[in-house]
């Protein structure tokens, strides 16, 4: 293993600390007015935030969040500014999301830093293996050659990662989990902002990935950490070779991603959601518990009503069977 130090059965002592900046710094970082003198620790949404995060306002339907949310300053819009609570601060913006862009790099921590980590002594760790600082790996875990684990990563008992797995900062790996060859753990998501001259702005994904117990990921799959909070894989779910998972999804418990299953940021997946072969959702949404998509299923909207789905646009699978009839029938004809 390749690091500073190892702590076997103790207790990792190293804190996985938060950054601690002035609203005032931070509003001249960005070039907004401000006169509150707070302590900010992060960012976060605004139905998420506590009174030492800063927040935003970009999609006039997230407005109905302002009047309860817990934020210190909120990047705002002029007109929308006397929407907010009392004792919430304004961050007087008319372009509320790239500043949010710009802010998420001043919160970001270092992607890998050296220093002491903790293995249990039952643990099978290859010496090509590279851990980062803080990061945690319980009993009767085994990891193959050439894993790199960032730092603060925690992988729980009877887990295995295969060769050439790489584990992004934070990351918590839940009991008998199974990470197959390739694949990339919490990497950040596909998050730009577009300045009026068409540049693109990284926003820098300050979340995290969760994978509970006995989930099985295949090889060269990638699942996206979040924007703020977590990409949530739940217990039981079995995924395919070569699937794309976008930042703040939630994958119900027991679920199914067949090969080239590719999700848009933030869809939540019920329990025992099966998707098939190279279908996908637009991001933002919903699918119901036990539904199916057809392989090449396109989910551009929810799914509230369990059942069989196929085709795109996305319809009824016996529906979409009656279509494909239908058609074959005219080109006889033609």
């Amino acid at each position: 293993m390749k690091g500073k130090s190892i702590m076997e059965n103790g207790k990792c002592k190293i804190k996985n600390e938060k950054k601690e900046l002035n609203l005032k710094e931070i509003c001249e970082y960005l070039g907004i007015e401000c006169l509150a003198d707070k302590k900010i620790t992060g960012i976060n949404t605004l139905t998420d935030t506590n009174e030492n995060e800063i927040s935003f306002l970009e999609n006039p339907k997230y407005e109905k969040y302002l009047k309860n949310t817990k934020a210190g300053a909120v990047l705002i819009r002029k007109e929308d500014a006397n929407k907010l609570p009392s004792g919430v601060t304004p961050l007087i913006t008319d372009e509320p999301y790239l500043k949010l862009a710009l802010l998420t790099k001043l919160f970001v921590n270092p992607p890998f830093e050296e220093g002491g980590y903790q293995i249990n002594t039952t643990a099978k760790v290859h010496s090509s293996v590279i851990i980062a600082k803080g990061a945690k790996i319980g009993a009767n875990v085994e990891i193959m050659p050439n894993v790199t684990i960032g730092p603060f990563v925690e992988i729980d008992e009877g887990s295995v990662i295969y060769p050439n797995v790489t584990i992004y900062k934070d990351t918590k790996i839940g009991k008998n989990v199974k990470i197959h060859a390739g694949s990339v753990i919490g990497s950040d998501g596909f998050g730009y902002a577009h300045t009026k001259d068409g540049k693109h702005i990284k926003i820098y994904h300050l979340g995290r990935v969760v994978i509970e117990d006995s989930v099985e990921i295949g090889a060269n799959t990638t699942i996206d950490r979040a924007v703020f909070g977590e990409t949530r894989i739940k217990k039981g779910s079995i995924i395919d070779n070569l699937v794309q998972i976008g930042h703040n999804c939630e994958i119900g418990e027991y679920s199914i991603l067949v090969s080239q299953v590719g999700l848009s940021g933030s869809t939540k997946l019920g329990r025992n959601v099966v998707m098939g072969g190279q279908s996908a959702t637009a991001g933002h949404l919903e699918i119901a518990p036990f539904t199916t998509i057809a392989a090449r299923g396109g989910v551009t909207k929810s799914v509230k009503t369990p059942g069989v789905y196929s085709g795109f646009p996305l319809m009824p699978h016996k529906s979409w069977l009656k279509l494909q009839g239908l058609l074959n029938r005219l080109l006889k004809k033609s």
